[in-house]
């Protein structure tokens, strides 16, 4: 399968053999240790609440985790020594406390990343092919349209799969 020329890459592989400055280095090393957190906590907190919360960010063994919601926000810290086994267990036993907030902006921030990430599964054209039904009706409605754009449905028609 292809990769994706258009898809994210990690910090990581960008800076690859480039010379960087200290402060981009430290950047990415920054990402990658946000990165692990947020696969730690997504594995305490399963893949329902995790799409509606995300770290914010980890200082001085002290993780912040940003919720949706002030309700999700309660059910977190209810959940919160799950969370700092979990943290450290990846790796990050200087972890000593967990602060939830919540932010109405993130709502609209974890919408976005799932109608992309909606889009980027639904954008596979191998799964979608078009009927024999569909291509007999755009040659019928072909037939009765202007040269240019009969054209161009006669072309989409003949993708349809024949079995």
């Amino acid at each position: 399968m292809a990769k994706n020329r258009y898809a994210p890459k990690p910090v990581e592989e960008v800076f690859q053999g480039m010379s960087v400055s200290n402060k981009l280095r430290t950047f990415a090393s920054q990402t990658a240790k946000q990165t692990e957190l947020q696969h730690a906590v997504e594995l305490a907190l399963g893949p329902i609440l995790i799409k509606k919360c995300r770290v914010s960010h980890y200082q001085n063994g002290t993780l912040f985790i940003e919720a949706a919601s002030a309700t999700l926000a309660t059910r977190l810290n209810y959940m919160r020594m799950d969370i700092l086994s979990a943290v450290r267990q990846a790796g990050y036993p200087e972890c000593i406390q967990v602060k939830i907030s919540s932010s109405p902006d993130a709502q609209t921030r974890f919408a976005v990343k799932e109608k992309q990430t909606a889009y980027q599964t639904s954008n596979n054209s191998a799964k979608r092919q078009m009927s024999e039904q569909t291509a007999e009706h755009l040659n019928a409605i072909a037939e009765n349209a202007p040269q240019g754009l009969k054209e161009k449905l006669q072309r989409l028609a003949k993708h349809a799969c024949k079995e």
